[in-house]
């Protein structure tokens, strides 16, 4: 059985990107294409409710895009214990109150066992203290916080 990854907003976020000359956007562009090209399917990829109503904000023909690359992966349903382990999440953290839905897309990876969460919020999500938290309150919870990465670290990938 191949890995699981959950596929946070953002990822399709850079998949649909208009062209920058923003390098560091740029290169987090290439890089995701990359992964979407030839990493993603040594996986077996995940979603949710969440990530589909996120995807449909902003500009309506790149929102299609983004529910277009949403329409093979399978959907995890938001449970009353990705909830509640959501709310720990919040409530026992530094996040704010306004990433709620980055501590839900956490929770419900984490609920579900996936293997790997894969997001560019850096912010909020891959960071290392802020997971060192939730990997904490996960445990407690009996629970294990998946591997929250960008696709550079899911794909082993050093520039050129």
């Amino acid at each position: 059985m191949s890995e699981t990854v959950y596929i946070e907003t953002s990822i399709l976020g850079y998949l649909t990107a208009r062209p920058t000359n923003h390098l560091v956007l740029a290169a987090n562009t290439k890089v995701t294409r990359d992964w979407w090209e030839t990493c993603r399917s040594e996986f077996t990829l995940y979603a949710s409710e969440l990530v589909q109503d996120e995807a449909t904000q902003g500009d309506g023909e790149i929102a299609n895009q983004r529910l277009s690359l949403l329409d093979p992966i399978a959907f995890l349903e938001l449970t009353e214990a990705a909830i509640t382990l959501g709310q720990a999440f919040l409530q026992q953290s530094s996040l704010p109150t306004k990433a709620a839905n980055d501590a839900l897309h956490m929770a419900l990876a984490t609920v579900y066992g996936i293997d790997y969460l894969l997001t560019w919020n850096c912010k909020h999500m891959a960071n290392a203290q802020i997971q060192k938290k939730l990997a904490q309150i996960a445990e407690q919870s009996d629970y294990e916080l998946p591997i929250i990465c960008t696709p550079y670290e899911l794909m082993g990938y050093t520039p050129e």
